[in-house]
């Protein structure tokens, strides 16, 4: 047994407990609390001028996009009153607060003072109103000039002996311009060292979709939804991480659509929504969602979808070339006849208990697909951070080709994305294994030559600063600590570094985690006005869909001393090359003085966006190309190509459980708005663990009892304090949990094979009384 460690308070959550409320499970999302929320939130942080100006423009054309989710606006006409969710309300409250932490803020409270408080507590302290640098053995933040802070950051990273020793990160929510810029300022600095949040969410999903159909993203527009004769959602919770998914459920339902919910919790906005845009929502008269719910256990996704798979293999055998697409299979695909040996040699029985559910529940999935085509398959990271991630997508895929269920209208693969620019910062080249056509495509445009070497995701720049391998922490957005797993490794590893940097617009706990010298720059929010240069400027950004469209701020900044995320770039590569010899080959000026400039090499650079400029001020902006949405695929053969793997069995000694981590309903990632989930009958607690009725009995706990969580994987022994014990309608053996509280609980070496992501949604754990 591993000896206990001391938990590493500055690096959690305070484990104190805020005096939960329990009420009844919510059978229906949205609807007016939504609207009451929305109008709470945005009022106390922005007041009632700011606050509405803010909510009539977000996601509006000519506006300036959510913060929150990327989950795709309607291409036609966009509702005039209020095209956000309340979540995105949220995300627009926050950034749009008029409380601003000044450098007298940063004098008053030291590090261990801001380490004290919760999350949510942190972040609500403000925008961040001018630079702050933490010089070394300092306890508070000081004050510091722009120009200094350039010279600082590039004197560090001058000094170190190899440019794969500095890390760049970014977060979702930076634009195209910016992330394009950043990329191009690490490659030309000489690394290729740009981790970011695709590696914790959807990298397994890229990583499928690359290899099974040629293209790492989904394949269907928003009208596809519309048209759908069955849509599947898998491991996903569209009422509280994209809300504005369900209007496009309730048109498909009165479009005769049939839903498939596959989760291991019954969430409340996969069942009904009450469309607060409609007299029936503000009512209460709900539309029912969800025809078939399947309580999935944790990780039997793959099980599952083999079991339906092998069922209407047996009905394709009754009556051949009804039931699975034979010429789109024959024309367009390669693998079948392996995946075909393999799915008959299965046994029902056993995927049935691998995935938790009966026979009879999955022939009811099986019946729903046979005599259909137009199938979309929906997923989120409930199907993408296990060990066995990559080859679950790729068996979505697997049931899509059977049914021919891609390049055509109504039909295809839907990955949501999480942040509202994730998507777009990897299509700008936010990438550590770069393509070497993107390479030699910057090599021709501006005359450097880009590093080959691939460079760290999160997971291998975590253990290279922890090693000493990595030395300089540079993060463009985001809260690096909490986002990541196995916390207080993590937080090791910062601390090893010389020099953290983060550019953020609000307080978050990684900038109390931070090496020998740390500084926060503060940017603009994407409601903020950005006069970059000697004119009004816009960004743009791309959606889950692959749309591309501007993002132009309405507010007046908090502070005066901000600088937008491009600006910031651009001088911090002024500074650092103009010291090396032969400077730099790039024209940071022209960026700086005009983003035109930058996009115009954006499109001489990256397919798909011949012009740019033009384009992207087109009301709702343009698509780009998307080879498996048109029915081809650009994998090297050209065929999509079936996968053949076996589920895999997750042992369990006794009084052990499974568990995942989830967002409550007052959260978007790492960002804390409250401390209720009221959907799921939560409310003025976080540290809660959702346990079946049965297992809290085996455990020989009862409801409201105080546990610690936790495991000694690797001989590390790993606790997160004091949670209070709910039951819930989850499957056996299974548990799920808040993040970032119990991030410490997973281990920085449980990844998915082959895409490298942490493994959060199944974390072997153990429970004891707290003391």
């Amino acid at each position: 047994m591993s000896s206990e460690p001391n938990p590493d308070t500055s690096a959690e959550n305070p484990d104190h407990l805020t005096g939960l409320h329990l009420g009844p499970i919510r059978h229906d999302a949205v609807g007016v609390p939504a609207i009451l929320s929305s109008f709470r939130h945005i009022f106390a942080e922005a007041g009632i001028t700011r606050g509405l100006k803010a909510l009539a423009h977000v996601n509006q054309k000519g506006g300036f996009d959510c913060p929150s989710c990327a989950w795709p606006d309607p291409d036609d006409e966009r509702h005039g009153i209020a095209e956000y969710c309340e979540n995105g309300a949220k995300a627009v409250a926050e950034e749009t607060t008029t409380k601003k932490l000044t450098p007298d803020f940063f004098e008053e409270y030291s590090i261990e003072d801001l380490a004290a408080l919760s999350d949510r507590d942190i972040g609500k302290q403000g925008r961040i109103a001018s630079p702050m640098f933490l010089p070394k053995g300092a306890t508070h933040y000081q004050p510091i000039t722009w120009d200094d802070a350039f010279r600082h950051i590039a004197k560090t990273l001058n000094s170190l002996p190899d440019p794969n020793q500095a890390v760049f990160y970014t977060s979702g929510r930076t634009s195209n311009e910016a992330a394009f810029l950043y990329q191009l300022f690490a490659r030309e600095y000489g690394t290729n060292n740009l981790p970011d949040c695709s590696n914790m969410c959807h990298e397994s999903s890229g990583t499928a979709l690359n290899e099974s159909l040629g293209l790492g993203k989904g394949s269907v527009r928003l009208d596809d939804l519309y048209i759908a004769e069955v849509i599947i959602i898998m491991g996903q919770n569209p009422g509280t991480n994209a809300p504005r998914m369900l209007t496009a459920l309730q048109k498909a339902k009165h479009n005769g659509a049939t839903i498939i919910s596959v989760n291991p919790l019954p969430e409340t906005g996969l069942m009904a929504f009450n469309n607060p845009q409609q007299v029936k929502g503000i009512l209460g008269i709900p539309t029912q969602l969800t025809d078939l719910y399947l309580p999935v256990k944790l990780n039997g996704d793959m099980a599952l979808l083999q079991a339906i798979e092998l069922l209407l293999w047996l009905e394709e055998e009754k009556a051949p070339g009804t039931v699975f697409d034979q010429n789109f299979i024959r024309d367009h695909t390669t693998g079948y006849d392996e995946f075909l040996a393999h799915l008959t040699q299965v046994s029902l029985p056993d995927l049935a208990e691998a995935c938790g559910l009966s026979i009879a529940d999955i022939g009811k999935a099986a019946s729903i697909l046979k005599d259909v085509k137009k199938i979309i398959i929906c997923w989120a990271m409930g199907l993408t951070q296990h060990t066995n991630a990559v080859d679950t997508i790729k068996e979505v895929a697997n049931l899509l080709l059977l049914k021919g269920s891609i390049g055509k209208p109504g039909a295809g693969t839907c990955p949501v994305r999480g942040h509202s620019n994730v998507q777009g910062d990897r299509t700008m080249g936010i990438w550590e294994k770069p393509a070497e056509t993107f390479l030699q495509s910057l090599e021709k445009r501006f005359g450097f030559q880009p590093p080959r070497r691939h460079g760290y995701d999160v997971v291998n720049a975590i253990r290279a600063m922890h090693d000493g391998k990595a030395s300089v922490f540079f993060a463009m957005g985001g809260n690096f600590l909490s986002a990541t797993p196995d916390t207080n490794y993590t937080a090791a590893a910062l601390r090893q570094c010389r020099l953290t940097v983060h550019v953020s617009t609000k307080l978050n706990r990684s900038h109390l985690v931070h090496g020998e010298e740390a500084l926060i720059l503060p940017c603009l929010a994407r409601s903020d006005r950005d006069y970059t240069g000697s004119r009004e400027q816009f960004v743009s950004c791309e959606n889950s869909m692959g749309v591309v469209q501007s993002s132009r701020g309405v507010l007046k900044p908090v502070s005066a001393h901000l600088l937008s995320e491009p600006a910031i770039v651009c001088l911090l590569a002024k500074a650092t090359f103009e010291t090396r010899p032969g400077g730099s080959k790039i024209p940071w000026d022209r960026y700086l003085e005009n983003y035109d400039a930058i996009r115009d090499d954006i499109e001489k650079t990256i397919p798909g966006f011949e012009q740019y400029n033009l384009r992207v001020q087109e009301p709702g902006g343009f698509y780009l190309p998307n080879a498996p949405r048109e029915g081809q695929f650009t994998t090297p053969d050209k065929k999509a190509h079936f996968n053949v793997a076996k589920p895999t069995p997750i042992p369990l000694d006794a009084g052990e459980l499974m568990m995942m981590t989830i967002r409550s309903h007052d959260q978007f990632n790492t960002t804390i708005y409250g401390l209720d989930d009221r959907y799921r009958g939560i409310f003025n607690e976080r540290r809660v663990i959702f346990l079946n009725q049965d297992d809290i009995l085996e455990q020989g706990l009862k409801p409201n009892d105080i546990v610690d969580i936790y495991n000694d994987h690797g001989g590390t022994r790993r606790i997160a304090h004091r949670f209070v014990v709910v039951p819930y309608p989850i499957p056996r053996r299974c548990a799920a949990t808040y993040y970032p509280e119990t991030n410490v609980l997973v281990p920085i070496d449980t990844v998915a094979a082959k895409s490298n992501t942490p493994v959060s949604k199944l974390v072997i754990v153990r429970l004891r009384q707290s003391s």
